[in-house]
């Protein structure tokens, strides 16, 4: 309980310039664009995105169901880019939009509950095994979620080995599936720094400039911490939980 305690802690405070979203005006804007334009310096292809406006999102979508989650442009695909030059006049263009990048390309995602990713933090990093970037997302335990960027699986040379990312690529099926998320070709995830509806937070745990790891050396770490998630969640439920 201390540990979930300092950790809740950890993330309802005023983020440094590593988080990202601390304090306003210029010196804030310079540490968002340093931010962006490092995570383009580490290979990750970026594209604007849209950015909370009042209860909502800036999209001209009646009841966007990801507010502020997703790209601008139905060709986010092929528009993203490593190009700093790109990304600074996307930037000056619109100093409020959020940025995803895209998966499948250099990195994939492995995205899980908030709670999950803390547990599997803890037993990797007791098992001496090396983690790379590492963002959170959201406001809260409950609801938040923790990526953990990848290697890519890569263009398998038999391509039937590819799995659909439907999921991914249409988010508002997105809370029906509550577990483990793998996104890879065809999907995306906002990259921090990006600013949520209400209260909520893209922001680096650990930072891009770190080597990009096999997926494989922390899926099993990710799965088992989603599983026991989940148990913990749903202990002395009335009703059995299917499996």
């Amino acid at each position: 309980m201390e540990r979930k305690s300092r950790f809740t802690q950890w993330l309802r405070r005023p983020r440094s310039a590593t988080g990202g979203d601390t304090g306003s005006g210029a010196g804030a804007a310079g540490a968002r664009e340093d931010l962006l334009l490092a995570a383009a310096a580490a290979g990750f292809p970026l594209a604007p995105a849209a950015y909370p406006s009042g209860y909502g999102c800036s999209c001209d979508r009646i009841g966007c169901p990801t507010p502020a989650r997703h790209p601008v442009s139905f060709a986010w695909a092929t528009q993203a880019s490593t190009d700093p030059e790109k990304v600074t006049r996307w930037l000056r263009a619109d100093p409020q939009a959020n940025f995803i990048t895209a998966t499948g390309l250099v990195h994939d995602v492995l995205d899980v509950p908030l709670e999950a990713g803390r547990q599997a933090l803890e037993r990797l990093g007791a098992s001496e095994v090396e983690v790379g970037p590492v963002a959170t997302s959201g406001a809260d335990l409950r609801q938040g979620r923790m990526l953990f960027f990848t290697a890519t699986r890569g263009t398998p040379e038999d391509e039937d080995e590819w799995w659909p990312c439907e999921l991914d690529c249409h988010p508002e099926t997105m809370d029906e599936h509550p577990g483990l998320r793998w996104h890879c070709r065809g999907s995306y995830v906002l990259v921090p720094p990006a600013r949520l509806p209400g209260d909520g937070r893209v922001a680096w745990l650990l930072g891009p400039e770190r080597p990009l790891p096999d997926p494989l050396t922390l899926l099993e770490a990710l799965t088992d911490a989603c599983r026991l998630a989940v148990e913990e969640e749903y202990e002395g439920a009335a009703w059995p939980i299917g499996r």
